[in-house]
């Protein structure tokens, strides 16, 4: 069978593979050690929950302006305003179908054949896959982990060609935890402005920092709004991952295409999430603060927990709900790559987590700490004994 060649050029996302491998087990009994997850395990808050049920309850259950309710749209607009400092208007806002819908939007709104996108590794996993659906060409920006995965200013100069057209920066970041430094982000924005490069700015665990970091948004540097694109979701924020309401701020121009795009695919997201997503811009965000202390409790443990594992290094998150921890030191002797060495994991110990090959950073695997301290505990106990057995091995 003759499959066009831009399903041809992707792969199916290594998150959503691990995941099935791993519902199989689950499916056969097993006891999983689940680190696998992007997701908050809290649940949605109730005040949300019965937002829906009362647009339910009124019938709001046709179809809507495809770029989402007025309301909502204005919403966004006056939350990221008081949020971040930001100033866009309703028609500067388009409601997606979460915030990897967004950024698709966005790149086949903006980029064709012979653009170059800046991507700072590691990566989230959908970044170059949907880039490359584009036909646009990716170029990976290694960050290092002893300045803690951080991206520099001077790393996206050097790697900026006449061909670049758009950079992305998610901090906090998918997998690594890092935030990248209020300073330096503008540093990083003022180099691609002089090349009038869009960047891009993924801020969909920007609730979730540690220390004395605090949420904080591009956006809100004057003057920016004609050379960023704000992308958005309230699925890790709200504990809201299955609702799936995302969002972009950009441009009136960029807005416009995206909304083009989005009429002649998926119209717009499911009615009900939009007024449950209404009440959460709109209502208390209490539960924000609860989930952050809870994360910053397991991280600690979950930190410490890696670095007492013999040649395991784990650079300190500042952010988001992940680790990424170094075993390039357990690979060989059987085990090529990070991807063999979690399908080992998965297989020898039921314990799920993700390769760090698919976030362009070989030797590393991404841990996800939304999760109970109870099954962080059990999780470290089975990387411990996996890798005692493979030093037993060698």
């Amino acid at each position: 069978m003759q499959l066009a060649a831009r399903v041809n050029r992707i792969a199916i996302s290594p998150t959503s593979a691990v995941l099935a491998a791993a519902e199989k087990l689950r499916a056969q009994g097993a006891d999983l050690a689940d680190f696998g997850p992007g997701e908050p395990d809290f649940p949605t808050p109730e005040h949300i929950q019965r937002a829906a049920i009362r647009a339910l309850e009124q019938g709001k259950t046709k179809y809507t302006p495809t770029p989402g309710i007025g309301a909502l749209r204005e919403a966004i607009c006056k939350w990221h305003a008081a949020q971040f400092g930001s100033s866009y208007a309703v028609p500067e806002c388009v409601v997606t179908v979460g915030g990897k819908h967004a950024l698709f939007n966005a790149f086949c709104s903006l980029l064709e054949k012979g653009d170059e996108v800046l991507i700072p590794a590691p990566y989230w996993v959908s970044y170059p896959e949907q880039i490359l659906y584009t036909g646009a060409t990716v170029v990976p920006v290694k960050t290092e982990e002893s300045d803690g995965f951080r991206l520099r200013a001077e790393q996206v100069s050097r790697a900026i060609t006449p061909r670049t057209k758009l950079l992305i920066v998610n901090s906090p970041n998918n997998p690594s935890g890092a935030v990248v430094p209020s300073d330096e982000f503008v540093k990083i924005y003022e180099a691609c402005r002089a090349k009038n490069i869009w960047v891009v700015t993924d801020e969909c665990y920007s609730h979730f920092v540690y220390g004395d970091e605090k949420p904080w948004s591009l956006a809100s540097v004057s003057g920016s709004k004609p050379n960023i694109i704000v992308i958005g979701s309230l699925s890790k924020t709200f504990a809201m991952t299955g609702w799936r309401i995302g969002y972009a701020l950009a441009p009136e121009p960029v807005i416009s295409a995206m909304i083009k795009v989005q009429s002649q695919s998926t119209s717009n997201p499911t009615s009900i999430a939009q007024y449950a997503a209404l009440e959460a811009l709109t209502g208390p965000m209490d539960t924000v603060g609860v989930m952050l202390a809870e994360y910053l409790r397991r991280r600690d443990r979950i930190v410490a927990g890696l670095r007492a594992i013999p040649g395991v290094t784990c650079v300190e998150p500042g952010g988001a709900f992940y680790v990424f921890p170094n075993f390039s030191a357990h690979l060989g002797n059987g085990i090529a790559d990070s991807t063999a060495l979690c399908k080992q994991l998965l297989e020898r110990q039921h314990l799920v987590s993700v390769p760090g090959d698919a976030f362009g950073t070989p030797g590393h695997i991404r841990i996800s700490y939304a999760t109970s301290i109870d099954r962080i505990e059990e999780g470290l106990r089975r990387l411990e004994k996996f890798c005692s057995m493979a030093e037993a091995a060698r």
